[in-house]
């Protein structure tokens, strides 16, 4: 990966932590989950849609009716909403260690879908690295009896839609500009969660929650899923998804840190093997150790730095 793209990788990696945070503050002053969706995806659809029709970037969109209906549904409201429902029962830290098994799906889909995106060699080393580094956090973190094992259970199902939807993207999109279509995709998004959320008898929130939604739409969704889309397009949709890695490591310290929830030993020893999984299973070779340039990693050209 270039420079520039590990800059963005990181980038994306705090905001989405964030996330967590921003849902936890709503969730906690009684906001359903449906309003919680409707109004992130609204706000990042209105603050992108301005950008991106100055852009042109929503040309060739009309052509992809079906397509982006069907992204919007598999990667943005359905995994949103089994998010936001299951980190009713879990902490935000554990809610942004889960999605962490978005890469283990992409992984073990690419054997069907995209030959070029399988894992080789030291990358599987990273990624199994990585996910016990999220099996030491979820069987010591999780507490809460069968409610919070159900609702871990959505958060992994919901990074099982991140997963299919970045092989869409890289197969479907690749032509169309980023901006363009995470715009697409969050306005149908917030049409598809409307109904739910009307329905939903939800409270009203107050400033700080308020504050907290427009956070999450604006950065925490449209920034963020422009950042995510471009570097599907650049390194290919498996090294990108290993941001859910890293991620995790943002959303503990911001619950930590705002939240007070509870930071142990097991946490910082899971979190290590994370983000040195991640950064193994993205290289597809341990730390120290040069690579050739023009090596091949997760099957396809590596990137020459900057």
């Amino acid at each position: 990966m270039t420079r520039r793209s590990w800059i963005l990788f990181w980038l994306l990696a705090a905001t989405w932590g964030a996330s967590y945070l921003f849902i936890k503050i709503a969730l906690e002053d009684d906001v359903s989950p449906a309003v919680i969706v409707f109004a992130r995806t609204a706000a990042a659809a209105l603050v992108l849609w301005p950008i991106a029709a100055r852009a042109g970037a929503l040309k060739g969109l009309r052509e992809r009716v079906g397509a982006v209906v069907l992204l919007a549904l598999v990667q943005v409201a359905a995994p949103f909403l089994l998010i936001t429902v299951g980190e009713q029962e879990i902490s935000s830290s554990l809610t942004g260690i889960l999605v962490a098994s978005a890469p283990i799906w992409t992984a073990l889909l690419a054997v069907w879908i995209d030959q070029q995106e399988r894992s080789h060699g030291w990358s599987l080393v990273g990624i199994g690295g990585g996910m016990a580094g999220v099996v030491l956090l979820l069987g010591l973190d999780a507490g809460g009896g069968s409610a919070a094992v159900v609702g871990g259970l959505m958060v992994v199902l919901a990074s099982l839609g991140y997963a299919i939807g970045a092989f869409m993207i890289k197969r479907r999109f690749s032509e169309v500009r980023p901006v363009g279509l995470v715009t697409a995709t969050m306005a149908t998004s917030a049409l598809m969660t409307a109904p739910w959320a009307a329905l939903s008898g939800s409270a009203l929130p107050d400033a700080g929650s308020a504050a907290a939604l427009i956070a999450l739409g604006v950065l925490g969704t449209g920034m963020s899923f422009v950042i995510f889309y471009h570097l599907i397009a650049v390194v290919g949709p498996a090294r990108t998804s290993l941001v859910a890695y890293v991620a995790p490591g943002f959303a503990v310290l911001y619950g930590v840190s705002f939240l007070g929830e509870q930071f142990t030993l097991a946490t910082l020893g899971g979190l290590v093997l994370i983000v040195g999984g991640s950064w193994v299973a993205a290289e597809g070779r341990l730390p120290g150790m040069r690579a050739e340039r023009g090596e091949k990693v997760n099957g396809v050209p590596k990137e020459v730095p900057a």
